[in-house]
């Protein structure tokens, strides 16, 4: 049962007020001559459906946003998407069974809450399935398949009615084509495409693992490092050689201890006893060094008090003798003039100065005093220092004495052994180190075992899959035989209705879907013109009539096509022959079924078989916007 899915109206909200257009029947013609703006429609039905359709002028200059009412399923929506380019990213949703104005949804596919989803929910197909390449094949997860993808098969734009089939020429999605055709018709479900994805995933690893394995094993070789079992042996002398020298060791420690006599002791005992000695001597000596440096320190102290006195008691001596004769202030003579006993000649003010002469004394003295205290204890402690040089040089010399005695009474016993003691304790060490040399082989080898144990377990989880992804298509491939079949017959069936020049035979392809004519791709029997329109009008019409028939299919009941008679310029018979078709499949399938097809020219006599919109010039298809002109509007697809 393929799913439903019908636009009921279309409303287009332009500068000059809206334009709206129902769509009750099960097939609607959009007709009038080229650039009234009927692709225009179609376009805008796209991107309210949240592709990117073409936007023509009048579009972008004049209307605001544009809302679509559509049923899918058992859903019902409004879609309102608006023109601007800072808005167009969002549409509202209105669900119109509920009544409810559901949260924006996002037109990118990624987002957390997407129009995308949504549409495909009401679908029933989930929105995270990739179209991975054929297995065995490519590395890649795959493209997600979205509801544009869905779409390719419900829309036939104009660009591609007399060129191309499903943009089948562009090979990059040749994968996703398939795998919505598969969808579609039920040859594939999600998990089928999510198992793919991972073996293809999943043998990216495996090559990627399988690389890494290949150049480390190469590099080791190039390096001509040891194989693990001969750094393995390697280990194992240096770990016995390393035991047999610690052993050894370990002997000679026993046989160099010191097993002194009664003498070597007492040289010992005095040898501490000087070395003691020797290190109080210098404490000593340092101790004197600081007092004499504190002790001249506070003599150069006395001695500069000592040459201040004596300096300023002779400026005063030297002040007292001079007798003013003038003044030095006014330079008044001041020799006549009368002074009174005991005043100073300058400021006649009475003399009160008195001798120091005892005072001064008494400082010399003290002075003198502490000078000689000093000198006699800066030469107590040169001579302290003196005595402590001395018998640090007597300690010093007594301690080489005692060393060299102590040297003398051992050498015969210990020095040889040192010798060896050292020569195994560097043995010890080399083996210590070619030990930590082999093991960073075995790390690598460890390493390149892993590296292989990853690769294996990859390839196993990489093959299981493949296995289960075989197992699936087996138990499907009856199933695609027999869709393949069906649709084959229903083609070549339309194709004789129609007609079409030259063909003698018409089938789909059993893995690629594509159409044969006369065993051959359609691209090859004719590169353009009525003939692929014509296959065009059959395939489509073919997979929608089978789709209509099978149970259990998620088809979508729709089918949009854009102007099938531009290419067919005075092929009368064979457009009436495509409008014979799709009147027929419409009546076939009454309320199951919505196509909608725009056109500039249409047969007369069908024209009671379907309801019709007619536009022209003075009436275009946004009648609010006046048409400037045939010769003005250039059509968005070149005739």
């Amino acid at each position: 049962m393929t799913t439903k899915f019908r636009i009921e109206k279309v409303t287009i909200h332009s500068t000059e007020g809206p334009v709206e257009y129902q769509f009750p029947s099960d097939l609607t013609v959009l007709a009038g001559p080229t650039g009234v703006g009927k692709t225009t429609l179609l376009e805008l039905i796209k991107w309210g459906l949240g592709g990117d359709g073409q936007l023509a002028p009048v579009v972008t200059d004049k209307v605001q946003d544009l809302s679509l009412q559509i049923a899918i399923g058992e859903d019902r929506f409004r879609l309102s998407r608006s023109i601007d380019p800072q808005k167009r990213h969002n549409v509202r949703v209105t669900d119109l069974v509920t009544g409810d104005r559901l949260p924006d949804h996002q037109v990118k596919p990624g987002e957390p809450r997407s129009l995308n989803t949504l549409l495909m929910g009401s679908l029933g197909l989930p929105s995270d399935m990739r179209a991975a390449a054929q297995t065995g094949r490519s590395t890649k997860a795959g493209a997600r398949i979205s509801f544009a993808d869905i779409y390719t098969y419900m829309y036939v734009p104009q660009s591609e009615m007399n060129r191309d089939i499903a943009r089948s020429q562009d090979s990059y999605l040749e994968p996703k084509r398939k795998a919505v055709f598969e969808l579609l018709f039920a040859l594939a479900d999600p998990e089928l495409f999510d198992k793919r994805s991972q073996a293809n995933t999943l043998k990216g690893s495996v090559d990627e693992a399988e690389d890494h394995h290949t150049k480390i094993l190469q590099f080791l070789r190039d390096s001509n490092t040891q194989s693990r079992e001969e750094a393995q042996r390697e280990i194992e002398k240096a770990l016995t050689s390393q035991r047999e020298a610690e052993e050894q060791r370990a002997q000679l420690r026993e046989d160099i201890d010191p097993v002194t006599d009664r003498e070597t002791q007492a040289l010992r005992d005095l040898l501490n006893e000087a070395e003691r000695s020797l290190a109080d001597a210098r404490s000593v000596e340092i101790n004197l060094g600081r007092q004499v440096e504190e002790l001249s320190s506070e003599r150069r102290r006395v001695s500069s008090d000592f040459a201040r006195l004596n300096r300023m008691r002779d400026a005063g001596e030297r002040l007292a003798q001079i007798e003013f004769t003038t003044c030095p202030r006014c330079l008044q003579a001041l020799k006549n003039r009368e002074v009174p006993h005991g005043h100073c000649r300058l400021c006649l003010l009475p003399d009160e100065a008195e001798s120091t002469a005892e005072l001064d004394q008494y400082e010399t003295v003290q002075l003198k005093d502490q000078l000689e205290e000093m000198e006699k204890q800066l030469a107590f402690v040169e001579q302290q220092k003196q005595n402590a040089r001395q018998l640090i040089s007597d300690r010093q010399e007594l301690v080489r004495h005692l060393e060299a005695a102590i040297d003398t009474r051992t050498a015969d016993r210990v020095s040889p052994r040192l010798q060896a003691y050292s020569d195994i304790s560097e043995r010890i060490a080399a083996s210590r180190t070619a030990q930590k040399h082999f093991e960073n082989i075995l790390q690598q080898w460890d390493r390149v075992s892993d590296l292989a144990q990853a690769e294996e377990d990859l390839r196993r989880r990489y093959d299981q899959l493949v296995r289960e992804i075989d197992q699936r298509e087996a138990e499907l491939k009856t199933r695609r035989a027999y869709i393949v079949r069906e649709i084959s017959k229903e083609f070549n069936r339309v194709v004789a209705d129609l007609g079409i020049p030259g063909v003698e035979e018409a089938s789909i392809h059993e893995t690629n879907y594509l159409p044969l004519l006369n065993g051959k791709p359609f691209r090859q029997f004719s590169r353009g013109g009525g003939i692929v329109t014509a296959t065009q009008v059959a395939y489509w019409t073919a997979l929608v009539a089978v789709a209509l028939r099978e149970r259990d299919v998620p088809y979508p009941a729709f089918l949009l096509i854009d102007s099938p008679r531009l290419a067919l310029n005075e092929e009368q018979d064979l457009s009436s022959g495509l409008y014979q078709r799709l009147v027929t499949l419409a009546e076939a399938n009454p309320g199951r079924l919505q196509i909608i097809i725009a056109d500039h020219a249409l047969p007369a006599e069908y024209r009671k078989d379907y309801a019709e919109i007619d536009f022209s010039y003075t009436k275009p298809t946004i009648s609010s916007i006046k048409h400037p002109g045939k010769g003005v509007v250039k059509p968005l697809v070149p005739a």
